[in-house]
């Protein structure tokens, strides 16, 4: 399950034959990029490149975790879990303050959980009972974030969504021990409105 701003289908650079589809739950907008684009792009630039390598391993750890999800957690867990890990990767993990946005249906979270849509129903009605999670339409809110987490079995850790947030935060900076690229850390974005123009410039020339 991709979320706006995902890569999808990184991998086909290396693997070009499909093994799998795409499909829109909801409106959206599709950019498709060139392989000889990304390759020259990685090429030129080794950040980007780890960046894209970044990207597949993620992927690779959100499909383990929904195969253990599938496999061995009951249904509760199951669909406490796959909340957890939309909420986060929805930039909300851990906040109970804001609903966040999640266009899917009951039928659809069933496909996701390997459960019929009366089991998914039951479920949902549970966590409602339990004070665990608000769904209203299409907007989530999570009032106890760590009870949720804990009976998910959810470990944020696999998202990588510590790297995510100092990467996304400006730039990256060649170390001068290793000549290595390495993502600047909050505290170090101190970038002028010149140098965020010239990172920017350079991350779209993919």
């Amino acid at each position: 399950m991709h979320v706006p701003g995902d890569m999808c289908d990184l991998q086909s650079i290396v693997q070009t034959m499909p093994t799998s589809a795409l499909q829109s739950l909801s409106v959206a907008t599709i950019l498709r990029v060139p392989h000889t684009a990304i390759r020259a792009a990685a090429s030129r630039y080794p950040a980007l490149a780890e960046a894209f390598w970044r990207d597949c391993m993620v992927d690779a750890a959100i499909l383990s975790q929904w195969v253990v999800n599938v496999g061995r957690r009951d249904a509760k867990t199951r669909m406490a879990h796959l909340i957890c890990e939309m909420a986060t990767r929805l930039n909300h993990g851990g906040s109970s303050e804001y609903p966040f946005d999640l266009p899917i249906t009951q039928a659809q979270l069933g496909e996701a959980t390997a459960l019929t849509a009366v089991h998914v129903n039951r479920t949902l009605q549970s966590l409602r009972a339990d004070g665990l999670i608000e769904w209203h339409q299409r907007l989530i809110r999570i009032p106890q974030w760590e009870t949720l987490a804990a009976l998910g079995e959810f470990d944020p850790a696999y998202l990588q969504a510590n790297v995510k947030k100092s990467i996304a935060c400006g730039s990256f900076k060649r170390s001068d021990t290793d000549g290595a690229f390495h993502p600047l850390r909050h505290s170090d974005c101190r970038t002028t409105v010149a140098q965020q123009a010239k990172v920017k410039m350079r991350c779209s020339i993919g």
